[in-house]
């Protein structure tokens, strides 16, 4: 089958004839037509994740798919040959810029009746995120004040439209000619991050959701109020991450040792950091099913590539200015459903 892989770290993905995948007994192989693109997959291509994910090279890219269920494992109840469904595989399991992908039952769920394939594999690395920042780690309730950083983006579109439904007072960072565009998501304060500094614009904010690292970081800690959080997917990795990949002890020291600065600014000022590397979790992503086909989450592609132009999809995602998701579409091969 044809897939987009690295032969090596900082090298350019290009296309390849890989062997179908293997099924294992709780296992579905999708054929997938249409996957998202993300930040993370650059990151991976450059090899900055390299210490937590040690992937064997060659390594097909892709972290979201959407698709039709064209075999399942022994053990499978899920699902059956002809459903379509969508999901983030395991960390371990990537590689949905592929024709087929094996990925567990358990990370999967239902595609949405009321959305396209491509936008729903637009949903599943972001969606899962903005779940598991709000829901699972903070427990966002009516009338708290959350920021999100990069409103317009892949993570921050979503995350916006999740955190109005949970009740909060939503303020986010981008460009002025976004700002129309993020309030129609749901924000209610636009900081245009070129003219203005958002740690003079806000304070005593309930949970920030972070995306840039660095310098916004450390602004987002100093705007937080006493007991209140502030979650970072860009990094530095904390303790509680290093636990949740099972890192032998040098691998959480390292850890350790690259959080601790910041965790102590934060324990300083009362507030609680964390880094959140999402997981796969298909029960999270029915849940998303069900605010989808609610009319209360509404996904955002900002472009489609063909499947064929994967590393063009790729290198205009990190080019930037795409509003919402990249998603390559693969429903003109011969071999998609």
């Amino acid at each position: 089958m044809t897939a987009f892989v690295i032969d090596a770290y900082k090298e350019p993905m290009h296309e390849a004839e890989v062997p179908t995948p293997a099924v294992g007994d709780h296992d579905v192989l999708v054929r997938v037509q249409a996957a998202g693109v993300n930040q993370l997959d650059a990151g991976i291509r450059d090899g900055r994740f390299r210490q937590i994910l040690p992937y064997r090279l060659p390594q097909i890219l892709g972290n979201d798919l959407a698709g039709t269920v064209a075999r399942v494992g022994a053990k499978v109840d899920r699902f059956a040959p002809g459903d379509r469904v969508y999901g983030r595989p395991d960390k371990d399991r990537i590689g949905t810029f592929a024709e087929e992908l094996a990925v567990d039952q358990a990370d999967l769920a239902a595609v949405p009746e009321s959305i396209t394939i491509e936008e729903a594999a637009s949903l599943p690395l972001v969606a899962l995120t903005a779940w598991q920042a709000f829901v699972e780690i903070a427990d966002v309730r009516p009338g708290q004040t959350v920021l999100i950083h990069g409103g317009a983006g892949g993570v921050g579109s979503i995350a916006i439209q999740l955190a109005k439904h949970l009740g909060a007072i939503v303020a986010t960072t981008a460009s002025a000619s976004n700002a129309d565009y993020v309030r129609g998501l749901g924000a209610d304060l636009v900081i245009d991050y070129r003219s203005q500094d958002f740690e003079h614009e806000l304070h005593d904010v309930d949970v920030v959701l972070d995306s840039l690292g660095g310098e916004t970081l450390e602004k987002s800690i100093r705007i937080v109020r006493p007991g209140g959080r502030v979650i970072g997917i860009a990094g530095p990795p904390d303790p509680g991450f290093a636990r949740q990949l099972g890192a032998g002890v040098p691998l959480r020291l390292a850890m350790r040792a690259l959080s601790s600065g910041v965790r102590r600014r934060a324990r300083r000022r009362g507030v609680e950091y964390s880094f959140l590397f999402m997981r796969a979790d298909g029960g999270q992503l029915q849940r998303i099913t069900e605010l989808v086909d609610a009319g209360i989450i509404t996904p955002q592609v900002g472009r489609v590539f063909p499947f064929a132009e994967t590393p063009e999809a790729l290198a205009a995602l990190e080019r930037g200015g795409i509003r919402g998701k990249v998603v390559v579409s693969g429903k003109d091969r011969t071999r998609a459903a």
